[in-house]
């Protein structure tokens, strides 16, 4: 009796781990048919437990198949990925693929098992559901969240169509049409809208996005969860439509600017009683509607300050904020961005910052330390006061191109503070970056943190990662490689360089260096690149045909040429200041020539193109007058970031073919064009009438409907070989001083 009680017991555990696994196995096994559809018959995935709390894998080979086992379907892609990476020598990067697996997959020899020493592998940033992800539709979605999974991410933020959610909560709460038609904004804004900056910007929102953005969201929801991620849902921060002072003229109520151009938002006082109840009411319908993991984000604070920096004030305001979230669900853990020490270390004095974190019990709050590659948050904190935390790689702000990183920072410092006695509760790593689908190499280096607690050795990572890449271990590849690693991927420890420089092309244009946004200053020297280019020249021979050596060259070129611009630039000024015509017609046509050669360059690769993200804007309209806005919206974040008079121009500048050719070069004109006639009459440019008229004209260009190419035209190698040979001397000896 005692042996058939035994035998059943048995048999329903091992049925109840079988039913339980099932569902991450299945989604595995879908991610791998969809990344090798060729050979994905030749693996076989199997679940096994969590070791101490924490994902594990396994892989082994047996019976000519490669077994893959894990913990979470993230933990077996990963073990897939890390296959690939190791004994394929593959790679999938968002900027170029190598899949090119031999037709007999090589075998394990020895059992591999790994585990992870992070509970948490973070994954996204507000800004970059706007600077990157505006216009994805599910398919592009897909390849995403499959991205994740190689790459062991398993708590992305999640926000997608959130502003559906607060459209039926506002409805119940009586609000019209009318009155939230100028409280949500346009699609490309919502980053700023959530975090309670903006309201109504680049709106109004069609009720067709709203829809169809939440049906999107679903699946988002639907395909994370299947592979065992935990998203993190939103969470109310008190932001409210400017209407609810009408509608409740009792309610206490906060005017807040976040920057000039801008109309105010309103901030609903944590005290005020209807703080809790909409907080409550939230939660509840986007738990009804979406499900929930137990994890928010809600940053009432992102560059607002609080109306009082009284310790007491904040410790009881932070503490409605989780009430809030606990009263809809009492399992709620805050996911709080930790921008605002970063970015305010004037008001988040130690007092402050620990007032409104000890507030919320250690258990049931996260803190993101956002940008902890370049200033770690956690050092001057205390380790956040006994709060679990993540070492996060922010790295790109607005989407910008450039070749930049703290490579070394981020090979080692993950396991450093990992190690450290001080540094308190460290149970995640992630990637906070405001923009995506730039410097592959930063991204793949961070998260091979993922499943290890020491630090990569670079020495050998490095070529590694080359050979990956590129599907040959080419020698010139390997050594340019380690020049971009001295070059553009180091940062100075002595110099404060918070991100990397952009071109002065993409400048309003100046008579000066550089401008707020669009930066000129580098973290290396300029001449120091040039060894890196001429070996990615010598290695197109053996790697002309890979995808990512492609991307790579050109990034370098595009590198190498907008870096070219700045002394062009500089020429023609002070041809202009020396009343030197014939200098300054030359070196104007000079700087014209090579915005143009760089547009063609770019026009080789559709992650430098304009046209898709126009195209990809326009495709979500349902009408005509909806396609014009979200190419409106499209075009107006990645230049003016506003109206005519926005401060923000150029925050999101690219280099992009077509907008260098459409934007940038017009513009340069019309500046050349002023100072040519200057100097004919005599005079000094009048460039503050300058300034305005160009604004006017960038204006216009946002609202004016155009198509751009959508397909690559010309050969990537053999552009980036002419112009190799065009610029390589004269970029060599004329430089920015």
């Amino acid at each position: 009796m005692k042996y058939k009680l035994l035998l059943s017991l048995t048999l329903l555990t091992l049925l109840a781990t079988k039913t339980w696994s099932q569902p991450f196995l299945k989604a595995s096994n879908a991610l791998i048919s969809r990344v090798v559809p060729k050979h994905h018959q030749f693996f076989v995935t199997q679940s096994i437990g969590l070791e101490s709390g924490k994902d594990v894998f396994e892989i082994e080979s047996k019976n000519g198949k490669i077994i893959l086992r894990g913990s979470s379907g993230v933990a077996v892609a990963s073990a897939f990925y890390h296959y690939l990476t190791n004994y394929t020598h593959s790679q999938v990067t968002w900027n170029g693929t190598n899949l090119n697996l031999p037709p007999k997959l090589p075998v394990v020899a020895k059992k591999i098992r790994k585990q992870t020493p992070y509970d948490y592998r973070y994954y996204l940033n507000y800004c970059t559901f706007n600077y990157s992800m505006s216009w994805w539709d599910w398919a592009r979605w897909e390849k995403e969240i499959d991205w994740m999974a190689l790459h062991g991410i398993n708590m992305p933020l999640a926000i997608t169509g959130e502003e559906y959610t607060w459209y039926l909560l506002y409805k119940e709460m009586g609000f019209s049409d009318d009155e939230l038609k100028g409280f949500f904004t346009g699609p490309a804004y919502f980053s700023w809208f959530w975090m309670g900056n903006i309201d109504g910007w680049g709106g109004p929102l069609p009720l067709s996005w709203m829809k169809s953005h939440f049906e999107l969201q679903k699946k988002i929801l639907a395909r994370a969860r299947s592979l065992g991620m935990k998203p993190v849902l939103p969470a109310f921060t008190g932001h409210v439509p400017a209407a609810f002072k009408q509608k409740f003229p009792n309610a206490k109520l906060k005017s807040t600017n976040w920057t000039n151009g801008f109309a105010d938002t309103y901030i609903l006082d944590a005290g005020d009683p209807m703080f809790a109840t909409i907080g409550k009411k939230f939660l509840q319908k986007q738990t009804a509607l979406l499900g929930t993991d137990h994890l928010y984000s809600a940053d009432t604070f992102n560059e607002n300050e609080p109306p009082s920096s009284d310790p007491g004030f904040l410790s009881e305001l932070s503490a409605k904020v989780y009430g809030g979230m606990s009263a809809a669900d009492p399992k709620a853990i805050w996911v709080m961005q930790g921008w605002l020490f970063y970015s305010d270390r004037k008001f988040w004095k130690e007092a402050q910052t620990e007032a409104l974190l000890r507030a919320v019990p250690d258990d049931k709050m996260i803190l993101l330390d956002l940008a902890t590659e370049i200033e770690p948050v956690w050092k001057r904190t205390n380790g956040f006061y006994g709060k679990p935390w993540i070492w996060n790689m922010l790295h790109n702000f607005g989407g910008n191109t450039n070749l930049f990183g703290r490579m070394d920072v981020v090979a080692t410092q993950p396991a450093a503070a990992l190690q450290n006695p001080q540094s308190g509760k460290m149970t995640g790593i992630g990637l906070s970056m405001e923009g995506i689908e730039q410097n592959p190499v930063l991204y793949e280096l961070m998260m091979e943190n993922v499943w290890t607690s020491k630090p990569i050795n670079l020495d050998n990572w490095l070529p590694e990662f080359v050979r990956n890449r590129y599907g040959t271990p080419d020698v010139h590849a390997i050594k340019a490689w380690q020049i971009l690693r001295q070059t553009v991927y180091k940062v100075p420890e002595d110099r404060y360089i918070r991100d990397g420089a952009e071109s002065i092309i993409q400048a309003r244009p100046t008579l000066d260096s550089l401008s707020r946004w669009a930066k000129t200053t580098l973290n290396y020297n300029e001449k120091d690149l040039l060894p890196a280019w001429d070996e990615l020249i010598k290695a197109s021979a053996a790697c002309k045909t890979n995808d990512g050596f492609q991307y790579d060259l050109v990034d370098v070129t595009r590198q190498v040429l907008a870096n070219y611009a700045l002394p062009v630039q500089r020429k023609f000024v002070e041809a202009y200041r020396k009343k030197d015509f014939q200098t300054f017609k030359a070196e104007s046509r000079k700087f014209l020539q090579l915005i143009d050669d760089l547009d063609r360059l770019l026009a080789t690769r559709k992650d430098f193109m304009l046209g898709p993200w126009v195209s990809q804007a326009r495709a979500w309209g349902t009408t005509a007058k909806e396609k014009s806005l979200y190419e409106m919206n499209a075009k107006d974040l990645i230049t003016l970031w506003g109206d005519a008079k926005s401060p923000l121009n150029e925050y999101a500048c690219r280099q992009w073919s077509g907008l260098l050719a459409d934007f940038y070069k017009p513009r340069w004109e019309q500046f050349l064009g002023k100072l040519e006639q200057s100097m004919a009459a005599g005079k000094e440019a009048d460039l503050d009438q300058f300034k305005d008229e160009i604004s006017v004209w960038e204006w216009k260009w946002v609202n004016t409907r155009k198509d751009y190419p959508l397909n690559p035209k010309g050969d990537a190698v053999n552009t980036a070989i002419e112009l190799h040979t065009k610029y390589r001397e004269i970029a060599g000896t004329s430089h920015a001083k």
